[in-house]
């Protein structure tokens, strides 16, 4: 099942659009403004989202950096990621839970500067009510897998 869920990962790392690709280079160091960023949709995270990918790339065993912007009334089903993942609020409020059914009212609201952690393949779930622009980063590959395949927003 491991393996599975593994080539899932890559697999949905590697449908990202070919503008959703590294900012940086990996060639020194990097001073990067907000205006700097090129976004691509997401549409493995839902509609509207947009990813913009600074250290990469998602689909191997590197560094990654990434920021996703959520729109208002954006939901996530649940889902896992094959690596660990760091979620870091930049702005709005991510209402975030773990677990493998969505239950709004088990969510903890992250505010600007609040951080998740969540180990590879842990169950996950969350939304938005505003505009809300968070940054993950961890050690690839990076993806992700939704527990029922039809909550995949592609699929929609």
């Amino acid at each position: 099942m491991r393996t599975e869920s593994l080539l899932v990962a890559v697999a949905a790392a590697l449908a990202l659009p070919a503008a959703a690709q590294s900012t940086y280079s990996g060639q020194g160091p990097a001073m990067l403004l907000p205006e700097q960023l090129t976004w691509a949709d997401a549409p493995s995270v839902g509609r509207g989202a947009k990813i913009a990918v600074i250290e990469g790339p998602l689909n191997k065993a590197v560094p990654f950096t990434m920021r996703l912007k959520l729109p208002a009334g954006t939901r996530i089903a649940p889902h896992t990621h094959p690596a660990y993942e760091r979620v870091t609020v930049l702005s709005g409020i991510l209402y975030f839970s773990q677990g493998d059914a969505f239950d709004g009212t088990k969510t903890v609201a992250l505010t600007p500067g609040s951080v998740a952690i969540m180990p590879p393949g842990a169950p996950m779930f969350g939304y938005t009510k505003e505009e809300t622009v968070i940054q993950l980063h961890g050690v690839g590959p990076w993806g992700l897998r939704y527990l029922d395949p039809a909550d995949d927003p592609r699929k929609h």
